[in-house]
């Protein structure tokens, strides 16, 4: 091999794998800009009220997102297309913002529905408001507990995870469900297919959140993945299931974004 095509098969492989995870490395918000928007806080300092939630998520702290959590107001939540999407925050021009309190970074779990009912002062998560309801931890390192609502700056950060994608399989063979978390870069997936090794790709439709369905009966194949996020980066985890998976079981990719 000459010198030339030895050039060009090293461009190609570092191309290559630039395209397969490395893309994110190094940056660390996907909008430069600043927006602004305000936040409160539910459940207690435990955060046992916000588990579970309309992203289709469960123990977050099993899962892996802990704290660092918010539901987010009608405008941001975007019919639950949002869901893992990583945001930075601030406390700003409030006299209840703690000193030198810094940003924190929180992942979307859940949505803040809108709020009809009188008075208005609390209607903070109606359209088209832009609203965090965090966690009482994430609150309270940014702003005093006392000051209940706060004007924050957001804006869109990297989302960086440890380990790799995370399946969840749930449903029954009929009507198969996939959890898709533990998502890297954008963090919000937009598409996913699934084949099992006797079958073709096939295009999951979004149940709810993050949590993905097909009505192929896929049981006792391996299952392989292909996940979009919604900066169009894709990314392909090839048997990441065994033959042998079971409903409820979750299974962990070696490849994150």
């Amino acid at each position: 091999m000459n010198r030339s095509m030895t050039f060009v098969v090293l461009l190609t492989i570092l191309v290559s794998v630039a395209n397969l995870g490395l893309a994110h490395v190094g940056l660390t918000n996907i909008d430069p800009s600043w927006y602004d928007a305000h936040a409160t806080f539910y459940g207690d300092m435990s955060g046992g009220e916000t588990m579970q939630g309309a992203c289709g998520y469960g123990d977050l702290f099993k899962e892996g997102y802990g704290l660092e959590t918010a539901a987010l107001s009608t405008a941001l939540f975007n019919n639950g297309q949002t869901c893992g999407a990583c945001f930075e925050l601030m406390c700003v021009n409030s006299k209840w913002c703690k000193p030198n309190a810094g940003s924190i970074k929180i992942t979307a779990t859940n949505f803040c529905p809108p709020n009809y009912d009188e008075p208005v002062q609390y209607h903070w998560c109606n359209p088209p408001n832009k609203h965090f309801d965090l966690s009482m931890k994430m609150f309270t390192s940014m702003a005093e507990y006392k000051g209940g609502i706060v004007p924050v700056k957001f804006r869109r950060v990297v989302c960086h995870k440890r380990g790799g994608v995370r399946f969840e399989i749930k449903g029954n063979p009929y009507f198969i469900m996939v959890l898709v978390y533990n998502v890297g870069g954008a963090g919000d997936v937009n598409n996913v297919e699934i084949r099992g090794h006797k079958s073709n790709w096939i295009v999951m439709k979004r149940n709810w959140g993050q949590i993905w369905n097909t009505g192929v009966d896929l049981v006792g194949q391996r299952l392989s993945f292909v996940v979009r996020t919604s900066d169009g980066r894709s990314m392909t985890f090839f048997n990441v299931a065994p033959a042998s998976w079971g409903f409820g079981q979750t299974f962990e990719a070696k490849l994150n974004f």
